[in-house]
């Protein structure tokens, strides 16, 4: 997506060549007009996919997560970090480690709101090490329901998410894939180029 990529070489702000932050424009200010196309976006490339629910982990995945459902006209549903003192009836959980915050958490869903019969995509704000997508991927297994996919908005390829999601089956697109970066400068891999690189590893 090359809108969102000129966004990050324009604003983001990278402060090692693992840490980038996109807080004044994504994940803490958000510009609304983007993040209804990130939505939109997502709802095309999964255009193919009878999705029924769009499902994210809180905070900063619900913005795109809300989008993705408006794009495709169904519910989107939250994963909650902390069981609420109202949230009586049964969940579905996971325990999910946080490496920027260096603490692991259960998060659970409402069995109310997801279960069989659901056609999930599941949309977040990154992929990095994978262990909140895992989470989630757990989850709609656990439910019953199916997972047609994971959307993220931006990817850390040179990390080891994609690889964890992949070998679980599961179908992952990014809109932005950081292949490398450095204060100053970031490196994308086209999403075109990847599916060539590994249908070309495949027939090999």
């Amino acid at each position: 997506m090359k809108l969102l990529e000129e966004r990050i070489r324009k604003e983001g702000l990278i402060l090692s060549d693992t840490v980038l932050k996109v807080d004044s424009f994504l994940n803490h200010q958000v510009d609304t007009q983007l993040a209804l196309e990130i939505g939109r976006e997502f709802a095309r490339i999964f255009a193919d996919k009878p999705i029924t629910k769009v499902l994210t982990i809180e905070a900063s995945g619900i913005q795109f997560a809300m989008a993705a459902g408006i794009a495709l006209n169904v519910p989107f549903v939250y994963a909650k970090k902390k069981k609420a003192v109202t949230l009586a009836e049964q969940v579905y959980s996971a325990p999910v480690h946080s490496f920027t915050r260096g603490e692991t958490y259960q998060v659970s869903i409402s069995q109310k709101y997801l279960g069989p019969g659901d056609q999930v995509l599941i949309v977040d704000d990154f992929l990095a090490t994978g262990a909140a997508l895992v989470g989630l991927v757990d989850i709609v297994r656990e439910a019953g329901a199916e997972l047609m996919g994971v959307g993220c908005v931006i990817e850390k390829s040179f990390q080891e998410g994609r690889s964890l999601l992949e070998r679980r089956g599961v179908r992952v697109h990014s809109l932005a894939r950081i292949a490398s970066m450095a204060p100053g400068e970031v490196h994308f891999i086209e999403e075109d180029s990847a599916d060539r690189l590994k249908e070309n590893a495949d027939v090999k």
